[in-house]
């Protein structure tokens, strides 16, 4: 199956998800534990995309499949910390993380990580004559 996204629509993705991460503990009014995991989580995607190698990055410096790994990993863990943090009986913040899982997965599972042409480009040296 081909699939849509570019990893630079990914890091697109990535970077919109930072702005609602980080937006939703006042928006949403969550307890101490949500909001910190929030911040949290905002500023390991914001971490990841500023330094994979594609082309929204500022440093390309981690490798497209090490995001990849790295996506997955998150993936499978934040769904399960409302709980493990205690509070998974608010409402508002337990399915912000959820819909957040969610949200991760499809931009993980649609990108084409295998999408030789975002990412770097061997140098070529100038001879001058």
């Amino acid at each position: 199956m081909q699939k849509p996204l570019t990893p630079a629509m990914h890091g697109a993705i990535d970077y919109a998800t930072v702005m609602g991460a980080v937006t939703a503990p006042r928006l949403l009014n969550m307890p101490p534990k949500a909001a910190n995991l929030a911040y949290g989580v905002g500023s390991a995607i914001l971490g990841m995309a500023a330094f994979t190698d594609f082309k929204p990055a500022i440093k390309r410096a981690v490798p497209l499949r090490a995001h990849e790994m790295a996506d997955a990993t998150l993936g499978m863990a934040l769904p399960a910390l409302p709980w493990m943090l205690g509070f998974s009986r608010n409402k508002k913040a337990r399915n912000f993380f959820l819909m957040l899982t969610g949200m991760l997965a499809l931009n993980t599972l649609l990108t084409d990580w295998d999408n030789k042409s975002e990412g770097r480009q061997p140098r070529r040296r100038n001879r001058e004559s």
